[in-house]
């Protein structure tokens, strides 16, 4: 049985807890919710104030070459590489998730269609990210092929010789699942597929070893667990056995000025630049770049700390800390798991389910009743047919056990005092 005493304990032990002086976090507040959008780092703030008021203010337009703007997303790009498992040339940051998701899956179609013609197939998971496949629908369109949906357990035997891509989310958003990397990389290629994985739950959470795995393609976020700030640029990150093609140097449909081999010769024809520019588009949003560059910063102070595997395996402490807490703590009010209990199928995250004959949405309500008492994690609606689910991030760059006690024992009094059911009456006046 864990107690308070115990968690203080291994907070004071805890070789990480200086990392939390890194974010300006409000003392009086559990956040829960990094997997949404990461807090504010310190090094962030000041760093946007120095591009706006010095380098914007005072350096103007010089300050392309002075301050280095046009080199951004390579640096950034390789300050992420160590992260997903990647060399530093092979990353660049840019764009959104979204719109590098469209390039690189019309990139990998390229790729298959001159490699093996006739297969006509990108498959997916039913419950991948909604954007990710209304992206994956609208490059099916573009390409003249078809999105299949699977549930996770029938992805190996849906590999057939009509599978052109196979797109799939590391770690799912409602349930914190993580996938095999290697393993479905590996079946893929036996298959005759290609792999692109979006790492937006995975990135500064758990270790990605992307050439390790063979990946292909890549994409992730830069405002969840790296911090970056809202609409973070993303990033995206290419095998550089694709990348040094010469026969496909089109195979990214958004060829823009920053993509050109020579963006100032502002010739009417496009030609693609070496390496990953070429995944380059438009003009880089240099203040949103600025303040990602320097929330990277807790992750040198990390690396110093035992890196990746020391995050990571807080992160795991952490999620069994608050799934026995759960268990122990609020046994009958309803609680269901559905996170994985297996650290190997889990990524950063601990998502609950909650069950009232009486009330539908009792989720929502009782995330919103945390909130209300400082704890914020957030809602998901279930998949068709299933619970709605209750998701808590956990990001060992900034949590402790202490919070994670707190966080447990809040959750038992919203379930015990019954007050979440305002909160449901509520939301169901405001929607109808």
């Amino acid at each position: 049985m864990h107690t308070l005493s115990d968690c203080l304990a291994r907070d004071a032990a805890d070789p990480l807890r200086s990392l939390r002086g890194h974010f300006a976090l409000p003392a009086d507040l559990i956040y829960l919710d990094g997997n949404s959008l990461g807090p504010l780092p310190r090094s962030a703030a000041a760093r946007a104030t120095q591009v706006v008021n010095q380098e914007w203010g005072q350096g103007l337009i010089r300050s392309w070459n002075d301050a280095g703007w046009f080199g951004m997303p390579q640096r950034v790009g390789a300050r992420i590489a160590p992260l997903i498992g990647a060399q530093p040339h092979e990353v660049v940051a840019a764009d959104s998730t979204s719109v590098n998701l469209f390039k690189v899956l019309s990139a990998a179609l390229a790729v298959a269609a001159a490699d093996a013609p006739g297969r006509t197939v990108v498959l997916s998971e039913r419950h991948n990210f909604p954007t990710d496949l209304y992206i994956a629908q609208s490059v099916c369109q573009t390409h003249g092929c078809t999105l299949e949906l699977v549930e996770p357990e029938a992805i190996d035997g849906a590999l057939n010789s009509k599978v052109a891509v196979l797109l799939l989310t590391h770690v799912n958003y409602r349930t914190g699942a993580m996938h095999d990397m290697a393993a479905i990389t590996a079946a893929a290629h036996a298959a005759g597929a290609l792999v692109v994985w979006d790492l937006a739950h995975s990135t500064g959470a758990v270790p990605v070893d992307l050439n390790g795995a063979e990946a292909d393609f890549a994409v992730g976020c830069g405002y969840k667990f790296l911090n970056g700030g809202p609409g973070a640029p993303a990033f995206v990150w290419a095998h550089a056995r694709h990348v040094a093609r010469t026969d496909l140097l089109w195979m990214q449909p958004l060829t823009g000025w920053f993509g050109h081999a020579a963006p100032f010769a502002f010739t009417p024809d496009y030609q693609s630049a070496p390496g990953m520019a070429r995944f380059l588009c438009g003009t880089p949003p240099v203040i949103s770049l600025a303040a990602l560059d320097a929330a990277l910063d807790v992750f040198d102070a990390a690396h110093a700390l035992g890196g990746m595997a020391a995050l990571r395996a807080k992160s795991l402490a952490l999620g069994d800390l608050f799934i026995e807490l759960e268990e122990q703590r609020c046994a009958g009010l309803g609680l269901g798991l559905a996170t994985p209990r297996q650290h190997a199928q889990r990524g950063s995250q601990v998502s609950l389910t909650h069950c009232d004959a009486d009330a539908s949405h009792s989720a929502y309500a009782i995330v919103q009743a945390l909130i209300a008492r400082g704890v914020i994690g957030d809602f998901r609606a279930g998949a068709p047919g299933e619970p709605d689910i209750l998701r808590f991030g956990i990001t060992p760059l900034y949590l402790g056990y202490e919070d994670i006690w707190n966080a447990v024992e809040q959750l038992k009094q919203v379930l015990e005092s019954g007050e979440w059911r305002e909160a449901r009456f509520a939301r169901k006046a405001a929607v109808t």
